[in-house]
């Protein structure tokens, strides 16, 4: 059995540990990426969680990734009513880089629609995307991706998902996961016939209990159908719009 010290970093370097493994889990597929990001790390913290697409038909399906903002477009992705499919951790894609050495590339996430069209997503922060070598590395391996891998690949700034903006993320996920349909059509049909400022008095104008009609705001605000400053906190006084 392993000692509590063998897990304490304030003692310095310690040997290195496996990738954590997560057994099977009742009701949920495997996960399936081409590695395991789960390694203990100072400065990163790793995520586990389990979602449901279309192309799993619903069923949730175990996800691993490297980071909180990977997680965040992950969320963003599973929230549109476009996506199909879901990936992270890719196998590695082969590029040619500056000084014409062949070097390899983990896409974080791939993202497939409903109309096929499959999109590699590239994830850094922001100090790193300014630099120069980072730079010609994403335009290598923009040059290297083609059919079937992807139709094309975009670049996110990781610094975009602060924290505020992914526990916002969070909340909206959450809410999803208890669907009323009916009470989404009731708030949505009164947030176009009545005038509203905050999420408060659209609250008022519906005739069903705050927190319900709050769930179904929050649900709405997902499928992009209402609007909201993500990067503040998502309460009764935060101001909303109409898409």
């Amino acid at each position: 059995m392993s000692s509590p010290l063998d897990w304490d970093t304030s003692l310095g370097e310690q040997e290195k540990r496996p990738a954590l493994q997560v057994g099977p889990i009742r009701g949920v597929l495997p996960y399936d990426g081409y590695r395991n990001p789960l390694t203990r790390s100072a400065t990163t913290h790793r995520v586990s969680m389990t979602l449901a697409t279309p192309a799993t038909n619903g069923q949730r399906k175990l996800y691993h990734f490297d980071g909180q903002r990977e997680m965040a477009v992950a969320l963003e992705a599973v929230l549109s009513p476009e996506l199909y499919h879901l990936e992270v951790q890719l196998p590695p894609l082969s590029f040619i880089d500056v000084n014409g050495k062949e070097r390899s590339h983990s896409f974080d996430l791939r993202i497939t629609f409903k109309d096929g069209y499959r999109r590699a997503v590239f994830v850094r922060n922001g100090k790193s995307l300014q630099k120069p070598q980072t730079q010609a590395q994403i335009s290598a391996i923009s040059q290297a991706i083609s059919e079937p891998f992807a139709d094309d690949m975009v670049v996110v700034n990781g610094d975009q998902y602060t924290r505020c903006y992914r526990d916002n993320l969070l909340r909206i996920w959450n809410a999803t996961m208890s669907p009323d349909e009916q009470l989404d059509r009731h708030v949505l049909e009164r947030s176009q016939q009545t005038s509203f400022w905050l999420i408060a008095d659209l609250i008022t104008a519906c005739d069903c209990s705050k927190n319900a009609v709050l769930s179904s705001i929050q649900r709405l605000i997902g499928k992009g159908l209402l609007h909201v400053n993500l990067h503040a906190v998502i309460g009764k006084n935060s101001r909303i719009w109409l898409a």
